[in-house]
Order: structure tokens, then sequence, then C-alpha cells
């Protein structure tokens, strides 16, 4: 079957449109005072910056809270850089004229299951944090197995990581969950 560049347009505006999607059902609604908001959150964020920054104990540094809250950031942009890349380079693969139709279906398959677990990946971390109510989760899906990290103040229990891996057996389906990760959020 040989796809055509207008079916890999509308597939890739359509799966940018869910992305989208479920970014703005997951984001913090936007109300008519939002500059004032934002000038309470900034003193705020100011003063525990000021707070952290100056715990310093024999010459070794504690790390702040807006390095400790950019990890996860830091980690998804990654995952996000690696697997466009990844889809990029099947891209071009899926593109070429010379490639049998086997081959450019068998490209287009992978590009796809890429997006699916992105998306998972992405329910599975809004459902942590709205259903079960961690304050930031972090889901990773490589190869057959998921790795969870999640921020909790209240610590963690067999009970709490029984419940992610069941959450992510539900969603994900056969992958395997070997532990779940607890950090403990500021």
């Amino acid at each position: 079957m040989l796809l055509k560049k207008q079916t890999v347009w509308l597939l890739t505006m359509l799966s940018l449109v869910i992305v989208l999607s479920v970014y703005y059902i997951t984001s913090e609604p936007q109300g008519e005072n939002n500059l004032t908001a934002v000038g309470e959150k900034s003193k705020e964020s100011k003063t525990a910056k000021q707070q952290a920054a100056s715990k310093e104990t024999d010459g070794k540094t504690v790390i702040t809270e807006a390095s400790a809250d950019d990890g996860f950031e830091t980690l998804r942009l990654k995952l996000t850089d690696q697997r466009n890349e990844m889809k990029e380079e099947l891209e071009t693969l899926v593109g070429t004229t010379n490639l049998p139709e086997s081959k450019r279906n068998e490209y287009f398959e992978k590009i796809e299951e890429l997006k699916e677990i992105g998306f998972k990946e992405e329910v599975l971390e809004t459902l942590l944090k709205s259903t079960m109510g961690y304050e930031d989760a972090l889901v990773m899906a490589d190869g057959g197995n998921v790795r969870v990290t999640v921020k909790s103040k209240n610590g963690h229990t067999a009970q709490a990581a029984n419940e992610i891996i069941q959450l992510v057996r539900k969603e994900i389906g056969s992958m395997a969950v070997p532990s779940v990760e607890f950090k403990p959020a500021k």
C-alpha cells in the first residue's frame, strides 16, 4: 500500500491536534487576573529560590528548587527530541521512491508506534497527576519496559507503587514496569 504525501500530512496534523488538545485540557485554567497571579507566583518563587540557594553546608551546595523542578521537564524534552529525530529519519526513508512498498509500510508503522507511545505516556502522566494526586510524574517507555517516576509529598508505599503499576498495565498493556521511583516533592 503506497501512502501518499497528503495522507502522511493529514495524519501528522491530526496527531498535532490531539497533542495540543491534551495540553489544553491538562493546563491550568487561565483567569482574567493573570498578571496578579504571575506577580504573586514570582514573589513566592524568588523567596523560595533565595532560601534554597542560601543553604550551603561544608562547601557543598544544596540543589535548588528550580533545578529539581526542571529535571522532569529536561528529561521530557530530551525524550521528545530523540523521538522526533527518529520520526524524521523514518519519514525520510518513507519518502524515498526506491524502497519496496513493504519497507515503507514497516517504517510508517514504526512512526505510528512512536506517536502512540508518546501519547500514552502523556495520558499516564496526566492520570497520575490528576487521579492519584501526585505533584508531577514522568513516564518513559523504551523497548519493552516502562519507567515511572513520581513526585510525592506523602512518601511512598508498596501499595502506591502497585496502584501505579496496575494503572500503567491498564493503559499501555504488555510492557513491563520493573520499578516505580518516588521522589520527594518540595
